[in-house]
């Protein structure tokens, strides 16, 4: 079942499903939405869809939570209460102030996760009491955040996937020329918080190739994080950076860009839907319709960040990446053999064999929900550990999870203060009345906040 089946990319997951080596994996895909409309249009396009009807799974669409739970093995969860709407006000508040306004990053993502973790601890409280043996899958951002919010509710049986690591990995891999083959994460070293990572080690063969890749200026602009940071940059750092980062390293030149622009990313996405979906249920060919709207969606990614004119990769143009992780967490899960993926999953315990330590990420406590490397069994995913973070990225890892665990405290526990002192105290505000200011922005922008702490 996916919950926010009315999405944009659920057609992504659909086409997976119906061929290559997902082929199979499902008999039948309840689509779940409170917006029966955009559900509508969902089905519409895979109706229309280019696929082998004999290995197309049976397509059931609900506006009933408990109906669609029922007989549910898999719950896959990318929701965004609010819509995009909210989206656009998660951007300007901060914009407005003079701060960084984006989606999962800075004072948007506690915006975006005070009104997705309510909503999602709902759904995790559903399936306990109608399919308590089902998996959560959860693609709901901030997805670290939100993951680590459900742990005390369904424990092992919620990870959370993001495909920006997991891309971040393959692009480096073939930079190095040394690509490697899906669902294997041999010799990669990788840690970090959802949309906050680094890749510290690349030694698919035993001998690591990152330092390698780091001083060949050639390779790094074969791929975007290369281009992203430049190689100076990556040399100090000594290490290949989630391309979240570039927020946190260029904040002046990222906020800058974001200004300067004719309407932030939430607004053009906004524009962009409000027309599409209702084109949707009226055009001959909606899957020719959808797909243009994708590749255009998919064209301005991260757009701020190249202020030259650059183009994405065709690569990434062409989509499948996070449907792609989703799929092989499924399929392990379900008994397709292990796969290695990076997930977001509580910090310990490492469950791998030949490990003996206590923790993934040495210097984060054992319950926090990290982005590392994991090895994905019938029995959940394992984190596999890794080398402790140099001092900066730990520093900064331990201060994004203070904010992470404050905004959570704020919801869990209906504490006002500690939204306020969530916003405050990430590193791309810094300050207390910015903090208080930030939230009563938002308060205005989505009245139902003020119901958390009544």
């Amino acid at each position: 079942m996916i919950a926010g089946g009315g999405g944009f990319r659920v057609p992504l997951v659909y086409r997976a499903l119906c061929a290559g080596p997902f082929a199979g994996l499902v008999d039948e895909l309840v689509l779940f939405d409170v917006d029966g409309s955009r559900l509508a249009a969902i089905e519409a396009v895979l109706r229309d869809m280019p696929a082998d009807r004999g290995s197309a799974p049976a397509v059931v669409v609900s506006t009933d939570l408990v109906q669609a739970l029922t007989g549910t093995d898999m719950v896959f969860a990318a929701i965004r209460p609010g819509g995009t709407a909210g989206r656009i006000a998660d951007e300007q508040v901060p914009l407005r102030l003079g701060l960084l306004g984006q989606e999962t990053t800075g004072a948007g993502g506690i915006s975006y996760a005070l009104r997705s973790i309510p909503h999602m601890l709902q759904l995790a409280e559903a399936m306990r009491r109608h399919c308590p043996d089902a998996w959560l899958i959860n693609f709901t951002n901030p997805a670290g955040m939100v993951t680590e919010a459900l742990v005390p509710v369904l424990g092992r049986k919620v990870m959370g996937i993001c495909d920006s690591a997991g891309g971040l990995v393959q692009r480096a891999a073939r930079a190095a020329g040394a690509p490697l083959k899906e669902g294997t994460l041999d010799g990669v070293g990788y840690y970090g918080l959802n949309h906050l990572g680094w890749l510290y080690r690349l030694a698919p063969r035993g001998t690591d190739l990152l330092p390698a890749l780091l001083s060949d200026h050639a390779a790094l602009e074969t791929m975007e994080e290369g281009r992203l940071f430049g190689q100076h940059t990556l040399l100090q750092l000594g290490c290949l950076p989630n391309e979240y980062l570039y927020y946190y390293y260029q904040t002046s030149q990222a906020t800058e860009a974001i200004g300067q622009q004719r309407e932030t990313r939430g607004a053009s996405i906004h524009d962009q839907q409000q027309s599409l979906y209702p084109s949707l249920l009226k055009a001959p060919h909606p899957y020719k319709v959808w797909d243009a709207a994708r590749r255009s969606r998919e064209e301005g990614y991260l757009a701020e960040a190249r202020t030259h004119g650059e183009q994405r990769d065709e690569s990434d143009l062409a989509g499948g990446g996070y449907e792609r992780v989703a799929l092989s967490v499924m399929r392990a899960l379900s008994g397709g053999g292990t796969a290695q993926l990076i997930l977001n999953v509580p910090n310990s315990p490492v469950l791998h064999a030949s490990s003996t330590a206590e923790v993934a990420v040495p210097g984060l406590p054992a319950d926090a929900v990290v982005e590392v490397p994991c090895e994905v069994t019938p029995d959940g995913a394992s984190p596999l550990p890794q080398d402790r973070p140099d001092g900066q990225f730990l520093t900064l890892m331990q201060h994004v999870k203070e904010v992470e665990r404050l905004t959570i405290r704020a919801v869990v526990a209906g504490e006002r203060e500690a939204a306020v002192q969530a916003f405050a105290a990430h590193p791309l505000v810094g300050s207390a009345p910015l903090g208080r200011q930030l939230l009563e922005g938002y308060e205005a922008a989505f009245p139902g906040l003020s119901q958390l702490w009544a």
